[in-house]
């Protein structure tokens, strides 16, 4: 069943990856505030850069049928972050991405595991694509935790980064970037 943005409703084990509720905007404008969450993005978000964040996740639903899922845990309904799979103007690839985002008091946890994996399935199945990529900061060892568990390759792992973050100044400590991928293939093979 999907609600109005055409998002499905996903389980797994532990969380609900459901479309964007208006209830969502606090919790969400925490964790983008929240500086060890927002250390490898470029700046915090506050919660008007938040709701529009949010709308435009909910247009790209509407527009592409795919995109970023809140992430409900469903122990006690609470909002955790979000995962899914979005395409970027900026990125190097023309693959659609990977991501995830949580709060802090989530981590740890294997929550962003959990939701990613059921991600991949949606993303390859459900909606028949064919690789996905994900991007994430040289130094962000967390995500590239996430990456590898999901069964992701390093684009280039002799390379000390893969890219510099177009959207950032060339100099700017968050600029590397590293890429890493899965194809449908080598997902379905991992099964």
């Amino acid at each position: 069943m999907a609600d109005s943005d055409g998002v499905p409703s996903l389980r797994t084990e532990r969380l609900l990856l459901r479309g964007w509720r208006a209830e969502d905007l606090d919790p969400y404008a925490a964790l983008n505030a929240d500086p060890e969450v927002a250390a490898f993005l470029s700046t915090p978000l506050d919660r008007e850069q938040s709701a529009a964040m949010i709308e435009r996740i909910r247009a790209h639903w509407r527009a592409d049928g795919f995109g970023l899922f809140a992430v409900e845990r469903l122990e006690d309904g609470a909002f955790l972050g979000f995962t899914g799979v979005t395409t970027l103007a900026w990125a190097p690839d023309p693959e659609p991405e990977i991501g995830w985002r949580l709060a802090r008091h989530a981590w740890g946890r294997g929550y962003a595991t959990e939701a990613a994996h059921e991600t991949l399935r949606f993303a390859f199945e459900d909606r028949d694509m064919e690789e996905l990529v994900s991007y994430t900061h040289v130094d962000n060892v967390r995500s590239r935790r996430v990456m590898e568990k999901l069964g992701m390759a390093r684009r280039d792992p002799s390379a000390s980064y893969d890219f510099l973050h177009p959207k950032l100044p060339a100099d700017h400590p968050l600029g590397p970037q590293v890429t890493y991928r899965l194809s449908r293939a080598a997902w379905s093979g991992r099964r």
